[in-house]
């Protein structure tokens, strides 16, 4: 027996303190459990739920001393970081960082979160004050200036003297050679800081701006944490030997409450949740789960198939995460998700009723919601409710508020629709979200569901679980009898765990062995020492080693087991785990271990074997029966409590079983049946009928339902194409797009990563369609011709038409856009500053036949790929990205042809339509708001874009002429007319400030015209890479600036390409994004037409030899005004071997203009400082030889500003 078991006197108790209900399982001395549920924040009863649960468990009356001697060990999961998190409620906090790098995680990965959103806003950052010193060290290990002491305590004391006790200390490549970070960690700890972490410490791994956020996160958390559980430790009395205090990781595993700290604590209480689904569902014999627990205001799924999924790199809060968590994914649909009618949708959340006011039928004035709709329906129940609601919590659920509610709502929506329908629509919408968050962490992860079992548990989630079990096709649902309060009891099941890792980086051969075994043996002595210190005996601790590989030039490392040190049986499991995750293996790429692991845990509980046994079925007796709705219909339904159900009862459905802390709803064709351990399964036991027939008639459920559902293959297809592809700027960058379109090429649905590829794909298209009468079953199309769709030579689209099952009708396309890394062309990168004909840019692909009839045409791509004038450079990687994108529309094709075996042809079809014509409502509506307007951007060349909008407001349609714009050039800064119309599209989607798909029916009321032979539509063989990235994002400004939006934005990608022989790198750099008539502009950010990814410091200087020496905010750039716009960045790269260099850049002569008396932006500037401190100006669009030393900086214009200051 260890010292964290139950002393045979005492109690145990697992809790999990959630953001609205605090569960408590008090298990006595003679094991039997108890259970209890009250409110979180309750201050007029008491201080603390955890330990009021406590005291009422034991029947301690409230002013009496805490009984302390009678508890044994305490396990808890907590929500305080979470909140403090969500709220920015932590403590004061310095970062200390590399100088350069003060600004590094303001700017993080440079996305704006939300595409389509003029005013971006971006996260709150958690740190009150940044320091930046000297001292720097390469991604090699040496140290090319000292740490500067004197700096380092300067501003630590300056930072103390103000009242601040917490720093987070991460310098670049600390993770890997931490000497400066211990350095200012022993000055900081002179100084007098009570809370320091650094980043070698917190999170040990590459990657500096995901790592600093995570030692920023713990110095912000772990103070208000620690707090919290002295608090708890003084109550309980953990000075008595025999009573124990843990809490709950994020990782799935107990620590000691001496060691929690905030880096482990923002998935506390929902990592209960997957170990409690997991080792129940195992105790009832099923070993493939996904975990569904819906509560109040969220739904966390998660999957589980014998190993508890993690994940090393988790954004939460707007905050990147660098260490271990339960892979969990969260979706805004509860019971409190409030229920919308707009634009013609049925939509259900994202935004929560929350518990005040609460949903209607709680008596508090609240909006419809979710559990309103169950209400409605007879699926709650009024009188087998707790009667908790009204001012002396004494009264039942409102039903009469519900019922009126849904009757205005009918009403307002019109159509003949009755109240119950408008709730049964409603429902329907609420489960399809729940089944698209599911499919999110199994079918895109490559899991078929089909087979496993739904662990259902929350409040919320035994209301729903068959519904969502049959929107997945998934046949069996388990309920514990503890579901209501699984996480409290998978706290209780847990283990006492730790890991330890560290970063390796180095190619997994045979000579890395005894480096691995070293590097073993060192972290499983440090994680058994950890165990050990909390009460278990070392014979008790498991260790299991395991390492984290990817393949080279990867950024997607996978964990593989390492307990028996064999390396191959290691390599070939990697490439399996690779294979069911990805699709692919590469045969010959080296295999890198990023890193190596050893978690350790204290062995199990005994008792978890499942139950064979099968009790005698028999029909129990029915004492209730109700009219409740289900399907359409009502039903007579026989009610039963929980109390009275023994092992072996089966109930056929529609049913209800009432438990003490939620509803199980039995939905016609399913049974249930309590098994011999007391759990309740779910079985689907008639076969879902066929769908019945819809009609092709719009009808705002369908429409709601299919505009996700079409959304979700788009997405299902972008996650197919970033994890299959090999390139840098597909993957990490997630420069690519995939979209669904009609029979006749017409946009349907898209993933929306890169706006410029959304509106122009459909040209791609219907070329392909034009040209092509005869493609058949099996054919798929590449092309990247900007005369015949394309944007510039790098944007590459595959295109693949779906045919009926039989192959013989041509039913819709899906496409995938990729910017490939090198295409050709005189420069590499195939991105160059001077190009004058599209053939200096890369090879050219007209409406290529890529794969005829099934078979890939391997050999005559690669003929296509070598044999141009300025061929491509590394034609194998463009091949494994035409594969990818390939799979991409194979996996969209899968889902587009499973929708038509569920709703037929007819209906796909008509709804197709119909999101398109509900897209055209939503922006006519927008113009019928706009006036005639004119507007002219001028670029740094002289050339002039105009623009002239004449509205029909009767009509509701908007003609968008670009006559006047100047005439091609014979630079790379013309745009094909297909980015243009990409640009309209934009802010036409903008402009509707709603979430509305973005489809053709946006464009079907504007009429566009633009000159031939202008810069916006230039003909062959005029050069145009620069008006895909430059003269695109002019246009947006433009129209913009005509409809008196916004002033304009940075207006420039700032191409920067570099590379030799060896090394070829792209990166467009962000700016300052313009101001608005009530907003000001967001700093140091991808604006409009992109959306690109930067690559991490660290991996930037790992894989190429250049030292990053600044990436920080331009201050005071950004256009002043009533409205100030956003500031640019300063980035500098220093090189360290021989490179060519290509910038291709605008607003380096014209500023960014601001709007209603608003001030310009900064210029932007580019310029080359020599090893021998020379510093020679580049022009916007200019070439370089960089030698050994040299440094390239790049200065990006800020946005305009708004009104008049």
């Amino acid at each position: 027996m260890t010292r964290s078991d139950t002393h045979r006197d005492r109690w145990d108790f697992w809790i999990d303190r959630g953001g609205t209900f605090t569960d408590v399982i008090g298990r006595a001395p003679d094991g039997a459990l108890h259970a209890r549920k009250l409110l979180s924040e309750n201050p007029e009863h008491y201080e603390d739920a955890a330990l009021q649960g406590i005291r009422e468990m034991l029947g301690a009356k409230a002013h009496a001393a805490f009984p302390g001697e009678r508890i044994g060990a305490v396990k808890m999961g907590t929500t305080v970081a979470t909140n403090a998190l969500l709220e920015r409620k932590g403590d004061r906090t310095l970062f200390l960082t590399t100088r350069g790098f003060r600004d590094a995680l303001a700017i993080g990965y440079q996305a704006r979160p939300h595409l389509f959103r003029l005013k971006i806003k971006k996260p709150e950052l958690l740190y009150e004050q940044v320091a930046e010193v000297d001292g720097r060290m390469t991604a090699e290990g040496a140290e090319l200036t000292p740490l500067d002491r004197d700096a380092a305590r300067a501003a630590l004391e300056a930072a103390y003297e103000e009242g601040i006790r917490s720093v987070a200390i991460c310098f670049m490549h600390g993770y890997r050679y931490p000497a400066h970070e211990r350095e200012a960690e022993e000055i900081a700890r002179e100084t007098g800081f009570t809370q320091i972490s650094a980043s070698h410490r917190v999170s040990p791994l590459v990657k500096f701006v995901s790592r600093g956020d995570t030692t920023v996160v713990d110095a912000y958390l772990s103070p208000l944490l620690r707090r919290y559980v002295d608090r708890v430790a003084d109550a309980i009395g953990t000075e008595d030997p025999e009573t124990r205090l843990f809490f709950m990781q994020s990782s799935g595993g107990l620590t000691d409450a001496t060691l929690f700290q905030g880096k482990d604590a923002i998935l506390s209480g929902p990592a209960g949740g997957v170990v409690g689904a997991a080792m129940t569902a195992a105790e009832a014999g099923f070993a493939k789960v996904i975990g569904f627990d819906m509560g109040g205001t969220s739904t966390d799924v998660c999957h589980y198939s014998g190993d508890y999924e993690r994940s090393f790199e988790t954004e939460i809060a707007g905050v990147r995460m660098r260490v271990p968590m339960m892979r969990i994914h969260t979706v805004a649909a509860g019971g409190g998700s409030i229920l919308h009618y707009e634009d013609g949708r049925f939509q259900a959340g994202p935004d929560s009723a929350g518990a005040n006011p609460g949903p209607a039928c709680y008596r508090r004035g609240g909006p419809l919601t979710v559990t309103d709709a169950n209400v409605m329906l007879g699926k709650l129940q009024p009188d087998l409710f707790p009667r908790v609601f009204g001012p002396g919590q004494d009264e039942p659920l409102d039903a009469e508020a519900v019922r009126q509610g849904f009757a205005d709502l009918a009403a307002r929506i019109g159509g003949g629709r009755t109240p119950e329908e408008v709730a049964e629509g409603f429902l329907q919408v609420a489960v399809e979200n729940m089944a698209n968050a599911i499919k999110k962490i199994s079918i895109e992860r490559g899991h078929n569901v089909t087979g496993y079992t739904l662990s259902c548990f929350g409040g919320a989630g035994g209301q729903h679980a068959c519904l969502v079990a049959d929107a997945l096709g998934m046949k069996t649902v388990h309920i514990h009898p503890f579901s209501g309060l699984l996480s409290a009891y998978g706290i209780g099941l847990a283990r006492i765990a730790t890991s330890r890792v560290r970063a390796v980086i180095k190619p997994f051969d045979e000579t890395l062995l005894s480096e691995l075994d070293a590097a073993i043996a060192e972290l499983s002595d440090e994680a058994r020492e950890e165990i050990t210190s909390q009460g278990v005996a070392s014979e008790e601790v498991e260790c299991t080693p395991l390492l984290h590989l990817r393949y080279d030039g990867s950024d997607t490392a996978l964990e593989t087991g390492f307990a028996n040190r064999d390396r191959m049986s290691a390599l070939e499991n990697f490439k399996a785990a690779h294979r069911a995750q990805f699709g692919f293996s590469f045969e010959n790429k080296t295999v890198v271990v990023e890193a190596v692991e050893v978690s350790a845990a204290s062995r199990g509980m005994a008792g978890m074997g499942h139950s064979e046994a099968r009790p005698e079925a028999r029909v129990p007796e029915t004492k209730d029966r109700r009219s409740i709705r289900f399907g359409g219909e009502r039903h007579d339904t026989k009610v039963f409590h929980r109390r009275d159900l023994a092992p072996g009862d089966r109930m056929e459905g529609p049913a209800l079983v009432i438990e003490d802390n939620q509803t199980v709803v039995v939905e016609p064709g399913w049974t249930a049946e309590v098994t011999a351990l007391d759990h309740i399964v779910l079985t689907r036991t008639v076969a879902l009928p066929p769908r019945r027939s819809i009609g092709t008639d719009a009808d705002p459920v369908m429409l709601e339902i299919f505009n996700n559902r079409f959304m979700s293959i788009a997405e299902q297809m972008g996650a197919a194409l970033q994890n299959t592809a090999s390139s840098v700027n597909i993957k990490e960058r997630l420069d690519f797009s995939c979209a669904v379109f009609d029979r006749d090429g017409g946009l349907v649905s898209n993933a929306p990563h890169m706006p410029v590829h959304l509106g122009s794909m459909g040209a791609s298209v219907r070329a392909v369609i034009e040209q092509n009468p005869d493609m058949a079953p099996g054919d798929v199309f590449v092309l990247n011709a900007p005369y015949n769709g394309g944007t510039h030579l790098p944007d590459v689209t595959v295109l693949a038409p779906v045919h009926d099952e039989a192959g013989k009708e041509r039913l819709f396309y899906t496409a995938a856009r990729g910017h490939h890394a090198d295409i050709g062309g005189i420069s590499p990168g195939s991105m160059p500053a001077h190009s004058r004909t599209v053939e200096e840019e890369g090879v050219l692909i007209d409406n290529f036949r890529i794969v005829e009839g099934g078979a890939f045409r391997e050999a005559e791509m690669k003929a296509l790929l070598t044999g141009a004038a300025y061929p491509a450079r590394n034609p194998e990687q463009n091949l494994a990205d035409l594969r990818a994108q390939i799979a991409a529309c194979e996996k969209g094709a899968q889902e587009l042809r499973r929708m038509v075996a569920e709703f037929g042809l007819d209906v796909v079809e008509a709804y197709m339509g119909h999101v398109q014509d509900n897209a055209e409502e939503n922006v006519r509506r927008v113009i019928g708001r706009l006036k005639d307007a004119r507007f002219e951007q001028k670029m740094d060349d002289g050339s002039v874009i105009c623009v002239n909008v004449t509205v029909d407001r009767q009509a509701r349609t908007a003609k968008i002429d670009f006559t006047g714009t100047s005439a091609a050039l014979s630079s790379n800064l013309n745009a094909p007319s297909s980015v243009t119309r990409a640009a309209v599209l934009y802010v036409f989607r903008c402009m509707v400030d709603d979430d509305i798909p973005l489809n053709e029916g946006c464009l079907k009321p504007i009429e566009i015209v633009i000159p031939e032979g202008s810069m916006l539509a230039p003909e062959y063989p005029a050069a145009v890479v620069g008006g895909n990235v430059e003269t695109s994002q002019a246009v947006t400004d433009a129209l913009f600036g005509a409809f008196g939006a916004m002033a304009a934005a940075q207006g420039t990608m700032n191409n920067l390409t570099f590379g030799n022989e060896r090394h070829q790198y792209y990166e467009t750099i962000a700016g300052g994004a313009g101001a608005g008539p009530d907003f000001d502009g967001a700093d140091a950010v991808q604006t409009h037409m992109t959306n690109s990814r930067l690559t991490d410091p660290e991996i930037l200087e790992w894989r190429f030899p250049v030292l990053l020496e600044e990436f920080s905010i331009r201050r005071g750039s950004g256009g002043a005004g009533r409205h100030k716009g956003g500031d640019g960045t300063t980035r500098a790269i220093r090189f360290r071997e021989k490179m060519g260099l290509s910038i291709l850049s605008t607003h380096r002569i014209v500023p960014p203009f601001g709007l209603d008396g608003g001030s310009d932006a900064a210029l932007g500037e580019n310029e080359i400082r020599r090893a021998d401190g020379r510093t020679e100006k580049l022009g916007g669009s200019a070439t370089a030889e960089l030698e050994a030393g040299d440094t390239v900086i790049v200065r990006t214009p800020g946005g305009g500003g708004y009104g008049k200051a």
